[in-house]
C-alpha cells in the first residue's frame, strides 16, 4: 500500500465498506480534501482574492470501474446508496447523490466520454461546517470519472466544471475558490488564488505557526437565502460605481461613496473592499514571514464580517475571542460563508493543543455544545492512485 493512503482510517473504511456492499476490493483510491480560508471571505465571487489551503481532512472514493454506464455510489456517513444511469440523470432521492449527477451532466456537456463506476465514499470533512465539503465530494466524483474514463485532467477547468454543478445543480451561486483550491493546492503551502484570471501562487505559511481549525458545531446551509441576497446586494453596488465587480473598487472610492449608496448596499461593498485589501496585505505578510500582522489582519476580517457582512453568529464570535486570548494565538476569525461552521485560528506551534483545551472548555462552558477542534497542516489537492 502506498503513502498516499497508507494508515489513513477514513480510506481504510472506505475500502472495507467497497468489499461489503460490492463483492470485491476496489482497484481505485481517490482523495479528496476540504478546505480552510486563512482569509478573504465573499471576495471570490467579486472576482478579488483570497488565500485558502486545503486542509488534512479528506473525502475517500474506493472505485471500481464498470462496463456499463451505471453509477452505483455508497456514503458511509449518510448510510444510503444512490444509482443511476449517465443516459438518465433526473433528479431523485436522496439528494446527496446529486452533486455526482451534475458531475455527471457537466462532463457530458463538454463532450467527454465516461465509463460508469462503483463507489463507496467515506470522508473527515464535516458537513455543514464551513470546509467545503460539497465542493470536496463533487472533486473526488469528478477524479473518480477521470480515473475510469481517462479524459485530460485540467485542475481550473474542472474546478469551473464543478462550480457550475453548484450553480445549476444544487443552486448556490458560489464563486470559484472552494473548487480551484481542491483541485490545485500544494502540499505545505497555502494559496493566493485571483478568482477573476485564477492565477494562482503558493504562499508559505508562517514559520513555527499551526492553523487551527475551530468547529462550533452549528450547522448551516448556503443554499439559503442570506448567500444570494448578499451576492445580489455587491452586484448593486458594483452597478452604482460602473464597475465589472467589487474588486475593480478602491479603498479609497468605497469610503467616499458613503452617504451615497443604500447604508446597507455600502456596508456590504465596504466588507469585500477592504477585505480585498487585507488579503493584499496578508499575502505581503506571508510572504515577509510575518506571523503577527497576518494575525491583525485575520481578526479585522472577523470585525468586518460581523458588522459589516452581518455572516458571523454569537457561536463564531465566541470561540474566535476565546481564540484571541490564548498565549501565541496572533489572530483568529470566522471562515467560509458564515451563519455557523468554523472559525480559523493562527498560533505558535507549541501553544496548538492547549489553546485548542482552553477553547472547546470555554465553548462548551457558554453553549453547552462541546466544539471541534484541531491543528490541520496544508495539503496536496484531489489525486487518486491505483491499487
Amino acid at each position: 500500500m502506498s503513502s498516499f493512503i497508507a494508515s489513513n482510517p477514513i480510506s481504510s473504511l472506505a475500502q472495507r465498506e467497497f468489499v461489503r456492499h460490492f463483492g470485491a476490493k476496489s482497484s481505485i483510491i481517490v482523495r479528496s480534501p476540504g478546505r480552510v480560508n486563512l482569509i478573504g471571505e465573499h471576495t471570490d465571487y467579486n472576482d478579488g482574492f483570497v488565500l485558502p489551503l486545503a486542509i488534512d481532512r479528506s473525502t475517500w472514493l474506493a472505485v471500481n470501474p464498470r462496463a456499463d454506464n451505471r453509477v452505483r455510489l455508497y456514503s458511509t456517513d449518510f448510510k444510503e446508496s444512490a444509482e443511476f444511469s449517465l443516459t438518465d440523470l433526473k433528479s431523485d432521492k436522496p439528494e446527496w447523490a446529486e452533486y455526482a449527477k451534475g458531475v455527471a451532466e457537466q462532463l457530458l456537456g463538454e463532450k467527454h466520454a465516461l465509463r460508469g463506476f462503483d463507489a463507496v465514499i467515506a470522508t473527515d470533512v464535516p458537513v455543514g461546517a464551513g470546509l467545503s465539503s460539497s465542493a470536496s465530494f463533487s472533486l473526488g466524483i469528478t477524479r473518480a470519472f477521470h480515473a475510469v474514463s481517462g479524459f485530460t485532467w485540467d485542475s481550473a477547468s474542472m474546478a469551473r466544471l464543478c462550480q457550475r454543478v453548484e450553480k445549476a445543480r444544487i443552486g448556490v451561486n458560489c464563486g470559484i475558490m472552494d473548487q480551484l483550491i481542491i483541485a490545485s493546492a500544494e502540499e505545505g503551502q497555502a494559496m493566493q488564488l485571483d478568482c477573476r484570471s485564477l492565477a494562482t501562487k503558493a504562499a508559505p505559511l508562517p514559520v513555527g505557526y499551526a492553523v487551527v481549525i475551530l468547529d462550533t458545531k452549528k450547522s448551516r446551509t448556503l443554499a439559503g437565502s442570506a448567500y444570494n441576497e448578499r451576492r445580489s446586494q455587491c452586484e448593486a453596488a458594483a452597478k452604482f460605481f460602473g464597475a465589472q465587480a467589487l474588486r475593480d473598487v478602491s479603498v479609497a472610492q468605497i469610503t467616499a461613496a458613503q452617504g451615497q449608496l443604500d447604508p446597507l448596499i455600502w456596508r456590504r461593498a465596504r466588507h469585500v473592499v477592504t477585505e480585498n485589501d487585507r488579503v493584499e496585505q496578508a499575502i505581503a505578510a506571508m510572504h515577509a514571514g510575518d506571523a503577527v500582522k497576518l494575525g491583525q489582519l485575520m481578526n479585522a476580517s472577523h470585525e468586518s464580517l460581523r458588522a459589516d457582512y452581518e455572516v458571523s453568529c454569537d457561536e463564531l464570535d465566541e470561540i474566535s475571542a476565546l481564540a484571541r486570548l490564548q498565549p501565541g494565538c496572533v489572530g483568529a476569525r470566522m471562515t467560509g460563508a458564515g451563519f455557523g461552521g468554523c472559525g480559523v485560528a493562527l498560533v505558535k506551534t507549541e501553544n496548538a493543543t492547549a489553546l485548542a483545551t482552553v477553547v472547546a472548555s470555554g465553548y462548551q462552558k457558554r453553549f453547552g455544545v462541546t466544539p471541534a477542534i484541531y491543528v490541520t497542516k496544508a495539503s496536496a489537492g484531489v489525486s487518486h492512485e491505483k491499487q
